[in-house]
């Protein structure tokens, strides 16, 4: 396939051994190198041409560009049902972070009545990554006019001690302090999370320029000694 040999006009070996170092679960001779924008400009022009839909069928790929392309080529997909068939088919086969990350298709936007409903499984899933990329999902499409409090709790209701599960909930209850921070405040003052997870949520959200110098002060006294 001619996509290989595009990433491979992309690649900068500098910026693979940076990659690598960031994502120390695979191997380093699987990454190309390409960057991140250059594989969103990649992306936008490969998913014009039909052949993106025998490279998207083709599992696994070998290269974590690759893998990569694949999450953005998913993000562009138009048609809704297509798309969640797309991202079930390759959520068994993300085993990173980054690309796990990479993927935020934009027809989410309009069908939220029936998304939350493929989130409720994905965090029921036994994989890593489906549980980060639902827990993703839910913080990326429903904080605003549709946020529900039962939603905190299905953030946290799979019970992973992987590491990449409990930081996306620290990320996901930081991110609720900053946007309904009465209404998720309970958590953390009744203590619902893990110790650990409880402490990085307090930690992210003292970090974040959205919340007030005010509540980070009353976070911290919520935090566990350590």
């Amino acid at each position: 396939m001619k996509i290989e040999k595009i990433l491979r006009k992309h690649a900068d070996k500098t910026y693979a051994s940076f990659q690598a170092k960031l994502t120390p679960t695979i191997d380093a001779e699987l990454f190309i190198g390409v960057r991140v924008p250059e594989a969103r400009q990649i992306a936008k022009v490969y998913i014009k041409d039909p052949e993106y839909l025998i490279f998207i069928k083709k599992l696994p790929h070998h290269y974590y560009d690759e893998n990569m392309l694949h999450g953005l080529l998913i993000s562009e997909m138009k048609d809704y049902d297509e798309c969640i068939k797309e991202v079930n088919r390759f959520l068994p086969y993300v085993d990173n972070w980054a690309v796990c990350d990479i993927m935020s298709p934009k027809i989410f936007r309009k069908h939220k009545d029936k998304l939350i409903n493929e989130i409720k499984k994905w965090i029921k899933s036994k994989k890593t990554y489906t549980i980060r990329f639902g827990i993703e999902m839910l913080m990326s499409h429903y904080f605003d006019d549709d946020f529900k409090t039962e939603y905190l709790k299905l953030a946290c209701s799979n019970k992973s001690d992987e590491y990449y599960v409990k930081m996306m909930v620290a990320w996901f209850f930081a991110t609720a302090l900053a946007k309904q921070y009465e209404l998720t405040l309970p958590y953390l003052k009744k203590r619902i999370l893990p110790t650990w997870t409880h402490n990085k949520t307090i930690q992210k959200a003292c970090e974040s320029y959205r919340i007030t110098n005010e509540q980070k002060a009353y976070l911290r006294t919520l935090k566990y000694k350590e």
